[in-house]
């Protein structure tokens, strides 16, 4: 694979004059070309961790009976998004074909954000009987107040890279999933967290996207060599930025803000008329309260709808919350941790 710089009409597409920086692009690209094999574009590029250093174990809980699932009809498009899927993965090695397995589950496809198709396991009744592992995740506001006022940012994002850790030979059955092109089994996990050294210093974690980051360009050029020396594949990355989006929320030397495209699916709510839909505003709204001064005050009419018991009456107080969090959420503020203030957009 060879890094070459972008053409002169797309480089600088989103930027002005006074943002284009040749001779950072310059250490960018250096720095890329010497960790390239960190970057991965397709299944096959991935390469597996060796078995002797980490395998997965599928640990069940005692008395755990297997459930077999029998295959379910898919509507054509669905069937080929699948069939590729199917492909890519048998190419890759990461499933095989299996025809004895006596846990069996179904697919189902997921669009990602990015546009990329995922086919998912529905692993439902294998997840309830396995043995859970208790995996401390961060709490999101710790991470996005760690991020907020540095001045460059690398975000990237990991390419599967929970499918880099063999399965158990054992419990490879376990994960058996039946579609029409065949019943299969994974031989690499479908799942996995990496990383555990490198947190907190200069780089925030969550799930499969993490964050670079330092107070200079220099620095963060060499934190993302750092991370990129322990990186096996990354894709849908950005670099040498200055702000960007991370759990929901735009951070950068600013403070913390709300991201405006999840706010324009807040503000286009209609009026609920179930108390499952005045749960799922709350449930939206309330992912950015620390925004919203005195939320759970102004919040409080809808929030007795939700009670046992009560009729449902989405009376003028409701409206008028309903309405208000809307509006502050528009007009909401930027965070500061430094300060620990808020300060209006």
């Amino acid at each position: 694979m060879e890094l070459k710089p972008l053409p002169n009409h797309l480089k600088y597409v989103y930027l002005d004059s006074e943002q284009q920086c040749p001779e950072q692009e310059d250490k960018l690209l250096n720095v890329l070309r010497q960790h390239k094999k960190a970057i991965g574009w397709k299944l096959s590029d991935l390469p597996s961790i060796n078995p002797s250093i980490c395998m997965h174990i599928i640990l069940m809980e005692e008395e755990t009976n297997p459930i077999r699932k029998q295959q379910r009809r898919l509507n054509l498009t669905i069937l080929d998004m699948v069939t590729k899927e199917v492909t890519k993965l048998l190419a890759a090695g990461i499933i095989y074909p299996i025809s004895d397995s006596q846990w069996v589950s179904l697919v189902q496809v997921v669009l990602k954000k990015s546009r990329m198709i995922v086919m998912k396991n529905q692993h439902d009744e294998l997840n309830q009987a396995t043995h859970k592992d208790h995996f401390p995740f961060p709490f999101i506001d710790q991470v996005l107040e760690k991020l907020l006022g540095k001045s460059h940012y690398y975000f990237l994002d990991g390419f599967s890279g929970y499918m880099q850790i063999h399965i158990a030979l054992e419990d490879q059955h376990k994960t058996t999933f039946t579609c029409p092109l065949g019943t299969f089994a994974y031989s690499r996990m479908p799942f996995g967290f990496i990383f555990s050294d490198l947190l907190q210093d200069y780089m925030e974690v969550f799930m499969g996207d993490f964050t670079v980051y330092a107070n200079s360009f220099d620095a963060c050029l060499g934190n993302l060599s750092k991370v990129l020396k322990r990186c096996i594949d990354t894709n849908l990355c950005h670099f040498m930025v200055t702000e960007g989006i991370v759990l929901g929320h735009l951070v950068s030397n600013r403070g913390i803000e709300v991201d405006k495209s999840k706010i324009d699916i807040i503000t286009s709510f209609p009026n609920p008329t179930l108390v499952r839909e005045v749960r799922s505003f709350l449930g939206h709204a309330g992912f950015y309260r620390r925004f919203i001064k005195n939320f759970s005050k102004l919040a409080l009419p809808l929030s007795r709808l939700l009670q046992k018991d009560v009729d449902f009456n989405f009376d003028q107080p409701c409206i008028e919350a309903f309405q208000e969090l809307k509006n502050r959420l528009t007009s909401s503020p930027i965070y500061k941790h430094q300060t620990g203030t808020y300060y209006s957009s």
